[in-house]
């Protein structure tokens, strides 16, 4: 496989090992865990047993001081054996490499928490909201914070709250009326108030669980306001999302290869893998998937050479909607070269082009990266 090649550091090759090892066993549930909207736990309490889930702590802090490099390639083979736990303990993944990057918290909360994440804690940020949409397009949250004598109330209720029923921690975005700002809590579950609504039930990334996080008058201590008016910067951590896609998009194209290999209808000599439109399929379909991997991890790359986030912009930008894009076209030609076969719920392709589809609602949308790209290029951001 092509992107076996890109593959530089023993952390790398350790993990993907490691993942070879427990292929046919993650697979095995993918199916099941799709129809019946069930998140794959089995999976991702091997990967917290194994120490995956310390490969974006610094070494600083007891954990495998991977980089956004490192996370993107071994989030792409991951996401070739399971999507849905791929994006799952990516969003874990991103949030930790970007909080220690970045120090966003107090020096004494993240030597607390990283030792949590040690015992296995895992967090997603609770950020979306039915009201406001992606927070990314600037809405203000209805999830509010009120000022209480030692801490905050918080009232509210956050859409697509990944992983939810296996988190630890949730890093709340909210209304603090006391600033007339947007600042970020950090929640635990046993936390009295908070609830998992269990109302996830979409066509894509269906294993993810993505319910509704709810919270009723859930007071937090002072120290939990973990981030003041943070200002809006770069976050490289983000390209977990389009490596789980790329990942995915993976899997497809090595279905398909596999079925022109030794699918041979009565009609033809041979297999429909010598056939001039089927070949022109496999080659677009190769073309494609080359082309964002490359794109992919070389902007993950870039995040070592580049003195400045900024310098890295537009390349961050645009992966996600050229990874998605093309993945997309993958997916596609994959199901057209397996035929109406491809539609069968007993093979993966139709849920691969689910949870694809998916990923078309993951930040940053496509509308907005192209916005932001053109605003860089002609000096209005």
């Amino acid at each position: 496989m092509g992107q076996s090649l890109l593959v530089q550091t023993e952390l790398q090759r350790k993990w993907i090992d490691k993942f070879k090892a427990v292929e046919e066993q993650f697979k095995s549930y993918a199916e099941n865990n799709d129809i019946e909207s069930r998140f794959p736990y089995e999976n991702v309490q091997w990967l917290i047993d194994e120490g995956y889930t310390l490969l974006t702590l610094p070494k600083a802090y007891g954990g495998e001081g991977g980089t956004i490099e490192d996370m993107v390639i071994l989030q792409t083979h991951l996401a070739r054996i399971d999507g849905a736990t791929a994006l799952s303990i990516g969003w874990h993944l991103s949030v930790v490499g970007q909080l220690y990057e970045q120090q966003l918290w107090e020096q004494d909360l993240l030597d607390e928490f990283a030792e949590e994440v040690k015992k296995g804690a895992l967090v997603n940020r609770a950020v979306s909201e039915a009201e406001t949409g992606s927070p990314t397009r600037g809405g203000r949250p209805a999830t509010n914070a009120v000022k209480v004598d030692d801490g905050y109330v918080l009232n509210g209720v956050k859409t697509f709250t990944s992983m939810s029923k296996a988190l630890t921690h949730f890093v709340v975005g909210a209304y603090v009326e006391e600033l007339g700002q947007v600042g970020f809590f950090l929640v635990p579950r046993d936390f009295e108030g908070l609830e998992i609504a269990d109302n996830w039930n979409m066509i894509g990334m269906r294993a993810t669980e993505s319910h509704d996080l709810v919270l009723n008058d859930v007071k937090i201590p002072e120290q939990y306001f973990v981030e003041h008016q943070r200002k809006p910067s770069l976050n490289g951590w983000i390209l977990h999302i389009p490596s789980v896609y790329l990942g995915i998009a993976q899997a497809a194209r090595d279905y398909a290869v596999d079925f022109a290999k030794t699918y041979s209808p009565n009609s033809i000599d041979g297999t429909i893998a010598e056939i001039p439109t089927v070949q022109q399929n496999l080659g677009k379909m190769e073309s494609l998937l080359l082309s964002a991997r490359h794109f992919l991890w070389s902007t993950a790359h870039g995040y070592q050479l580049y003195e400045k986030d900024t310098d890295i912009w537009n390349e961050t930008s645009a992966s996600k909607v050229l990874v998605l894009n093309q993945g997309l076209e993958v997916v596609d030609l994959a199901m057209r070269i397996v035929g109406a076969k491809s539609l069968e719920m007993e093979r993966p392709l139709q849920r691969y082009y689910r949870d694809m589809r998916a990923g078309l609602h993951n930040p940053p949308m496509e509308d907005m990266a192209y916005t932001n790209i053109a605003k860089s290029i002609t000096g209005l951001m």
